[in-house]
């Protein structure tokens, strides 16, 4: 029985042109052996699984390559090559600095430094993992990588370039390597999958390579995985299955939803992703995704943005054109605010679960903007349950004369009309499918009163809201700290909207965001302005940097002292 190799080193690359996803650093590199403007050290930095190490690899085969190809690359037949591929090079000399990364491990690759190439030009030091060096052992290596010997070139390779030191850094030629997209990616993972004799659906790569985030060593491993589990067929339901992915089809539905203001059916398919064992964070996430791709298919120039398969594709397409794009900046908005709240959220479902509701509610409140051609009716009262629905579609009459009857609505529309409201009554707008020729029930009149249709956007000033804002450290006593906070952090207008308030510490600032709901829903009513925001700032040294004269340390405790105060006026004291 043959031994398995995983695909991520059997079909590591092993020259230039087999390098997937980094051609401008590919050609950069072989213009530079070609011209023979090598430098004597370089940094490859990037994410994990992109290729630094292989391409440090081809790049220190190709410089002692004795009989260089036309297209620049190594040729495979000479003594150095042979020997490189048969792992036996003495002039390619790898380091992994995660587990040598001490002085000592230094000083005994500078002593290696010295000895000149036994093949070739070069002696290559590829020291992988960099930034893992401690900084006594950085510091031993700056004057060697500074002025090495002629025949010696550095290769370092990292994933966290900002660890490296300033002076490392300015003494090599910088190369970051990039993601590799999608496309790469599934291209690449068709081609092994060719040569493994294995049949994938193009769905079913992409989502691996979706998973993989950019790494084509964990594209590749995750390829095995689902091979192992599906054998020699791939499809994109094994796949979603095997990796625990949640299924398009899902978004699809939702979405589906919101567009129908079915509330009832979102909250059966939100049950039903938890019950496949599905975290609501990562639905959320997945769903703020869809949104993302159902809005970049809205334009033909930004639909290239969208890294899924042919079929799923067309679905994105079919649904986008269905959404409106207001719509799916609203929801896109809402989705966002509602990951960015679930961390600190007690009853999370629950979160997600408004969510859901707002987004139907997007829908719904579009369609009754565009539903009818009837102007919104202003009714003079609020309705009890009680009442008849006579009284509803009828006011009462008007000089002691008769109550009209329901025969003639012209007439009581014409008297409905000319009545001012009191002010007592406050004003409802009812739905447009709510018509004055019709009989209004009193449990549409009570579902307007509730969620109203306009938002409230009333100017006001900066004294306006300081005096809500003293008035509510009024409606909180047994908050006794919290009240002294805002008692002694006034807020400042700084836009029609949008006022600041500046806090000593993070302590104020938390002590106001666990009433920020409370705090923001009593401003908007006083103020009836829905549009108002607060913005927290720490000024950690607005009180460290309050100088406290003796004359005022001794008026302080004057007025905040009894005993003290009783003190100063017997004997007559006074600072000087």
């Amino acid at each position: 029985m043959d031994n398995f190799i995983v695909s991520a080193r059997k079909y590591r690359p092993s020259t230039f042109l087999s390098v997937v996803g980094q051609q401008a650093l590919v050609t950069t590199l072989k213009n530079a052996i070609q011209n023979n403007h090598l430098a004597h050290a370089y940094l490859f930095c990037g994410p994990r699984g992109v290729g630094k190490t292989t391409c440090a690899r081809i790049f220190a085969k190709t410089i002692n390559c004795q009989q260089l190809t036309a297209e620049g690359e190594a040729c495979n037949e000479c003594e150095s090559c042979v020997s490189f591929n048969e792992q036996r090079s003495y002039n390619i000399h790898e380091l992994d600095a995660a587990s040598n990364n001490s002085v000592e491990d230094i000083r005994s690759l500078i002593d290696q430094v010295r000895i000149p190439p036994q093949i070739g030009k070069y002696s290559v030091y590829i020291i992988d993992e960099v930034h893992m060096l401690s900084q006594a052992a950085f510091n031993a290596f700056l004057k060697t990588l500074e002025e090495p010997p002629a025949h010696a070139i550095f290769i370092l390779a990292t994933t966290e370039k900002h660890k490296i030191i300033p002076t490392i850094l300015s003494r090599c030629q910088i190369y970051d390597f990039n993601r590799i997209s999608v496309a790469d990616t599934v291209a690449h993972l068709q081609y092994v999958a060719s040569k493994e004799n294995i049949t994938a659906e193009p769905e079913a790569l992409s989502v691996i390579a979706q998973k993989s985030d950019g790494g084509m060593r964990d594209a590749l491993s995750i390829f095995d995985q689902v091979v192992s589990f599906c054998g020699a067929n791939i499809s994109y339901k094994d796949v979603i299955e095997n990796l625990n992915v949640l299924d398009y089809d899902y978004y699809f539905k939702i979405v589906n939803a919101f567009l129908e203001g079915n509330v009832p059916q979102a909250m059966i398919i939100f049950n039903e992703i938890l019950n496949k064992g599905f975290d609501a964070s990562h639905f959320v996430g997945g769903l703020s995704a869809h949104l993302r791709d159902v809005m970049v298919c809205k334009d033909p120039d930004t639909i290239k943005l969208l890294e899924v398969g042919a079929s799923i594709g067309e679905a994105y397409q079919k649904q986008a054109a269905s959404c409106d794009v207001d719509f799916l900046y609203q929801a896109l908005k809402i989705a966002n605010d509602c990951d960015l709240d679930y961390r600190q959220s007690k009853n999370k479902r629950l979160l997600v679960e408004i969510m859901l509701i707002r987004l139907c509610q997007l829908s719904a409140k579009k369609k009754n903007e565009l539903g009818d051609d009837e102007a919104p009716v202003v009714l003079e009262k609020i309705f009890s349950p009680a009442e008849s629905t006579a009284s509803a579609s009828v006011p009462p009459p008007v000089n002691g004369g008769t109550t009209p009857t329901a025969a003639a609505p012209p007439v009581a529309t014409q008297q409905a009309s000319s009545q001012k409201p009191t002010a007592a009554a406050p004003k409802i707008q009812l739905p447009r499918s709510i018509s004055i020729n019709k009989t209004v029930k009193a449990d549409e009149v009570a579902e307007a009163s509730v969620t109203p249709l306009v938002t409230r956007k009333k100017p006001f000033t900066e004294l306006q809201l300081r005096g809500l804002w003293k008035d509510f450290t009024k409606s909180i006593p047994e908050q006794v700290h919290l009240a002294t906070t805002m008692q002694t952090n006034i807020p400042l207008l700084k836009a029609d909207n949008l006022f600041v308030v500046t806090v000593n510490n993070s302590f104020q600032e938390k002590e106001i965001n666990e009433f920020r709901g409370q705090l923001m829903s009593f401003l908007a009513d006083g103020l009836e302005n829905d549009l108002i925001e607060m913005q927290i700032v720490v000024d950690e040294t607005q009180e460290i940097n309050k100088v406290m004269l003796p004359k005022d340390i001794f008026n302080e405790l004057a007025e905040n002292n009894e005993n003290f105060k009783k003190f100063v006026s017997e004997f007559g004291l006074e600072i000087l």
